[in-house]
């Protein structure tokens, strides 16, 4: 799977290291030490992949993923967060800033290809293309729009995907590792705490309409899309 690549990274030596594995692994690479360069380069044309540090000179890593996802030319690139950070409230963050996936250094550079992968599968939704209508909300595949009511409903690709496999299966629970293998696909490298970060993005999407309270958490099990409220 070929792709172009956007690495972006203060330190020189991550960057050489991710361009020769990168490159051997027969991907295109582009590389940039802070975000400034970034926006320039993303400016030229959006690669397949964006790879970036949290700890950029100037802009953070994570301003820089709320910035691409807030535009209609990159609210859909694929992004890794390749972070020194490795905490578990930072690898949170940064899945609700936007980010696809979140990797700690130092990383094992097979890791990283194998999770590039995964994240590019997920492009194709897995998920029903029939339109579906319940509890005051219409979600049409075809069109990729959500409405509560009059109020179109902004969602990100990866929270479509969620609230239509959800709203398909009402009232059934489903586990966090169920959702990731058919929402994300079975190949996904990723943690749990993935479908969290993305619930909490759907809810907060809803919330204006205030069907947040649809998308019911359930103790020890999982998620369902309820009818009634």
């Amino acid at each position: 799977m070929r792709t172009h690549v956007l690495a972006v990274d203060p330190d020189p030596a991550v960057r050489q290291l991710l361009e020769l594995n990168l490159t051997r692994a027969g991907h295109r690479v582009d590389l940039c030490p802070d975000a400034e360069s970034a926006h320039a380069a993303l400016d030229d044309g959006p690669p397949d992949m964006l790879l970036l540090e949290w700890d950029l000179p100037g802009q953070s890593g994570a301003a820089l993923i709320r910035r691409l996802r807030a535009q209609a030319r990159t609210c859909e690139l694929p992004i890794i967060m390749v972070s020194a950070r490795s905490g578990e409230h930072d690898t949170i963050l940064a899945l609700e800033s936007g980010a696809d996936d979140y990797l700690t250094k130092p990383f094992n550079p097979r890791e990283l290809l194998a999770r590039m992968q995964a994240v590019l599968r997920r492009r194709v939704p897995h998920v029903s293309a029939d339109a579906v209508q319940m509890a005051g909300l219409r979600l049409d595949p075809h069109t990729q729009r959500v409405v509560a009511g009059t109020r179109q409903v902004a969602l990100g690709p990866v929270e479509f995907r969620l609230l239509n496999f959800l709203m398909h299966h009402p009232e059934r629970v489903h586990t966090r590792s169920q959702l990731l293998d058919q929402v994300w696909g079975r190949h996904a490298v990723l943690d749990e705490r993935t479908v969290d970060a993305h619930v909490g993005r759907l809810r907060h999407a809803l919330q204006p309409s205030g069907h947040q309270e649809h998308i019911e958490t359930v103790r020890g099990a999982g998620y369902r899309f309820v009818a009634w409220t």
